[in-house]
């Protein structure tokens, strides 16, 4: 649940909140009604680059000073313009290629996925649903 990745991930539930919406207007994601609802996948993870999920969410891939307005030096490009330009269409091209499917199945993210699973469980043993309700 998103009350759940936001107690893992130290993200507010407010701005979780908003992440997926934006996540749902592109598509990669679908919400499920009901009991045990949330969200799912809009399509399987091996279609899905992380490119379009950072661009989904708002998030600028550009790494230039000026955001790519070619405006970083009173109105002019910087000398290094070109060489962040770039760097940045490098990076984004990386990500594009990049599927969620490939990025979860590296041997780091899920060892970090998997000590994360279990500090939250640890912390919801320590603070069961009917105490917690009380805190």
């Amino acid at each position: 649940t998103l009350t759940d990745i936001s107690g893992c991930q130290g993200i507010s539930l407010s701005y979780l909140e908003q992440l997926f919406s934006k996540l749902r207007k592109h598509d990669l994601v679908e919400g499920v009604r009901g009991p045990g609802g949330g969200y799912r996948l809009g399509r399987p993870a091996s279609q899905i680059s992380i490119a379009e999920i950072i661009v989904a969410v708002d998030e600028n891939i550009d790494v230039t000073r000026c955001r790519g307005k070619e405006d970083c030096l009173g109105g002019e490009k910087c000398l290094t313009h070109e060489l962040w330009s770039d760097l940045s269409v490098r990076l984004y091209h990386f990500l594009d290629e990049l599927t969620l499917s490939d990025f979860i199945s590296r041997p780091e993210v899920r060892a970090v996925s998997r000590r994360q699973d279990t500090t939250a469980s640890r912390i919801a043993t320590m603070f069961p649903p009917r105490l917690a309700a009380n805190i």
